[in-house]
């Protein structure tokens, strides 16, 4: 089973901030690992990432460029740092992967899920988490955590900070992110595994790093 652990959950679900702290954590076990992220991870994914977040100025990105931006940057990112990265038996840590194309252009979007999924099995030729991490939480809480903080980078920064293009999407649309998300866990029970996202920051983590464990056969 692959090595590689991703973190997925809807927007102020805090995988990113967990992400972190569980890089820090298997740092200080002496286990060697590889943090990244989606998009990104590569130079040219950077460049993706910036056009799939950013609004492009008087031009929306329809669904289907969006399914297609996400599966280059995962192409590029699986080739060239997480493949190698296994190769070097190192545990990856990833933030979002192929779930989150199913989640957030299948189910939010409402594109066909079979045409994702092939475009996902050929960006990332027949790579699969051998663990996903799901950050389940109420969309009204995940999205009041994303606008506080983007108000604390306001202030910390003092410059104008915008929601993300996905952040900006209506009630509905998150709401329909998170119900994708958990019926993908339903499906694939093994390989998932569902942490309440509202609880605190220490509660969590500890759950993040047993799971991690226990995934990677490590005693505790």
């Amino acid at each position: 089973m692959e090595r590689l652990i991703t973190f997925e959950g809807i927007e102020g679900c805090g995988k990113t901030t967990q992400i972190k702290l569980a890089g820090e954590f298997l740092k200080q076990q002496g286990i060697p690992f590889l943090m990244t992220e989606e998009p990104g991870g590569t130079p040219i994914g950077r460049r993706i990432r910036e056009m799939l977040l950013n609004k492009v100025p008087d031009e929306d990105i329809c669904t289907e460029a969006e399914i297609l931006l996400f599966s280059a940057a995962r192409a590029q990112h699986v080739r060239k740092v997480i493949l190698p990265a296994l190769k070097d038996n190192k545990v990856v840590l990833c933030d979002r992967f192929c779930d989150a194309t199913l989640a957030y252009q299948g189910f939010g979007r409402g594109a066909d899920i079979r045409f994702i999924e092939g475009i996902n099995d050929y960006s990332s030729p027949g790579l699969r988490p051998g663990m996903t991490v799901l950050f389940d939480l109420p969309v009204e809480v995940g999205l009041k955590r994303a606008m506080d903080r983007i108000s604390l980078m306001k202030k910390a920064s003092g410059l104008a900070v915008l929601e993300d293009r996905f952040e900006q999407e209506d009630f509905e649309f998150h709401r329909k992110v998170r119900e994708g998300y958990l019926s993908l866990a339903k499906g694939e029970p093994e390989r998932f595994r569902i942490i309440e996202g509202a609880a605190d920051i220490h509660t969590v983590h500890r759950q993040v790093c047993n799971f991690i464990l226990n995934f990677i056969g490590v005693k505790q």
